[in-house]
């Protein structure tokens, strides 16, 4: 069994080697190196991620958060990439419901303290739900944000000890839309609805023009990550 140190030194060799590698290429590689303890995260924000590793892995996982504050757009793209994809989609819950949170931390505890919010309903989660994986795909870009503008093909979650891949970590929003058109991808009918990034409801705003994708994320306030990339 690797070590964190054998997996550390193996995603950073693999972010050299794979870097110009097309995102296919870059999947294929995170499938044959780990098999099942391989998945995907999804937002829901589009299916992106999922169809391309649903090439060549099929049947692949794909873990979608479910906070309890999504909009009803997001849980239906989730349940239409489970009906038509070739993926196996699994939700994560929050140990505590919306409202057990509400009578623990009072209500509306995203707008008091969103940091809090987040780790309780999407980092500590996440962090459980993948405790079976040794590595995981993101749908990071580089071009979303200056936030992300470093983000490797393949790196070291050294939060989780996983390797993380960011198999389309280079393409721009043009890439891929060119991808959704061509494979007529599920996407969130919040995209075309002024929300290039989509979170949950009560964090997430329309973005005006000329503002980054992310500028509708926790508005007016000095938060870009929610901590799951971060």
């Amino acid at each position: 069994m690797s070590t964190a140190v054998d997996l550390r030194d193996l995603a950073e060799q693999a972010g050299r080697d794979l870097e110009e590698a097309p995102a296919l290429e870059v999947l294929r590689w995170a499938t044959e190196t780990f098999g099942p303890e391989f998945c995907v995260t999804s937002s829901m924000e589009d299916a992106v991620v999922a169809h391309l590793a649903s090439r060549v892995a099929p049947g692949v996982d794909v873990v979608f958060l479910d906070t309890g504050y999504h909009f009803p757009e997001t849980i239906g793209t989730r349940d239409a990439v489970a009906a038509v994809m070739d993926v196996t989609v699994l939700t994560l819950t929050p140990a505590r419901t919306v409202a057990e949170q509400d009578a623990e931390h009072g209500p509306r505890l995203h707008e008091r303290d969103p940091d809090l919010c987040c780790a309780l309903r999407k980092v500590k989660p996440l962090q459980e739900g993948l405790a079976g994986y040794r590595a995981w795909a993101t749908g990071l870009r580089r071009d979303e944000s200056p936030t992300r503008a470093g983000t490797p093909v393949v790196g070291w979650d050294e939060k989780r000890q996983k390797v993380k891949v960011s198999p389309i970590a280079r393409w721009t929003q043009e890439d891929v839309d060119a991808y959704v058109a061509e494979h007529g991808v599920l996407t969130n009918p919040l995209l075309d609805d002024g929300y290039p990034s989509v979170g949950c409801a009560p964090c997430t705003r329309r973005v005006q023009p000329g503002e980054d994708a992310r500028a509708g994320r926790w508005a007016g306030r000095n938060k870009t990550e929610c901590g799951l990339h971060g």
